[in-house]
């Protein structure tokens, strides 16, 4: 029922989880997408070979979103090789599973989480926006976080970077609306992903996560995948500066 036939996609952090997914599902959608990637080479590779079986024009591209100079060099990748850029997916960003007292917190954390997480997002939109303009008219979705709704003890800084990305879309949102650019954020729960697999692979840590969520289980990464895909799709033309909840009821806020 959805097609994204003739789009060109941008995907960052396509080497796992969510991106991965999301790579797999726009190719399956018709989209020709580049994906981003960090360290993960062999991972990236696999995500190319699967989503290539549906046809369409896939790619991975090595780049460091901290640095606003490689997230443009990334989108540049993008725009060459696909011809245009009608979506962004900002999803790339890190988790520390290690707890954070804010008096222990310290500023070398604090900055390196805003860097992956917030910076990154600025970065990739900042160099994908011109071309949406002179294309006039563009999708974007940003990956924010249950965390950045209702915050997180012990991991302030995640959850303060997530929540600025909330709002950095809600500015974007009405600020880009002229240019017929779509902004919008997809707020995950816990998703079975390696980043939260240090937690969810302890009895414990999962026992007190499935605790907090209504439908009793977490979430796979094409639980995700599907909401992003409905916000850049011709279903959502009417849609912009919105966070989409996907966490099984556990944050529920309007």
């Amino acid at each position: 029922m959805i097609s994204l036939a003739g789009k060109a996609a941008l995907v960052t952090g396509g080497s796992r989880g969510i991106g991965a997914a999301t790579v797999k599902l726009f190719a399956q959608a018709g989209a020709d997408v580049v994906f981003g990637y960090h360290r993960q080479r062999e991972a990236a590779a696999l995500v190319e070979q699967e989503a290539r079986k549906h046809g369409t024009r896939i790619e991975s591209f090595k780049a460091d979103l901290r640095k606003t100079a490689e997230a443009g060099r990334l989108v540049e990748f993008a725009h060459e090789r696909l011809g245009r850029l009608d979506i962004v997916v900002a999803n790339a960003g890190i988790w520390n599973d290690k707890d954070a007292p804010i008096e222990q917190l310290g500023e070398r954390e604090w900055d390196e989480m805003m860097r992956a997480n917030v910076k990154s997002v600025y970065a990739v939109i900042h160099s994908a926006v011109p071309h949406m303009i002179a294309q006039r008219g563009g999708r974007i979705v940003a990956i924010s976080s249950t965390s950045g709704q209702r915050g997180e003890a012990f991991h302030t800084h995640y959850a303060a970077s997530k929540g600025a990305i909330i709002s950095f879309v809600k500015g974007l949102a009405t600020e880009l609306a002229r240019h017929n650019i779509l902004v919008n954020c997809v707020a995950p729960g816990w998703v079975e992903t390696d980043m939260s697999k240090p937690t969810l692979d302890t009895k414990a840590g999962r026992k007190a996560v499935l605790a907090t969520i209504p439908l009793g289980r977490v979430g796979r990464p094409e639980e995700i995948a599907g909401p992003i895909l409905f916000a850049v799709s011709d279903l959502a033309t009417f849609v912009t500066g919105e966070v989409i909840n996907v966490n099984g009821g556990a944050v529920l806020c309007g």
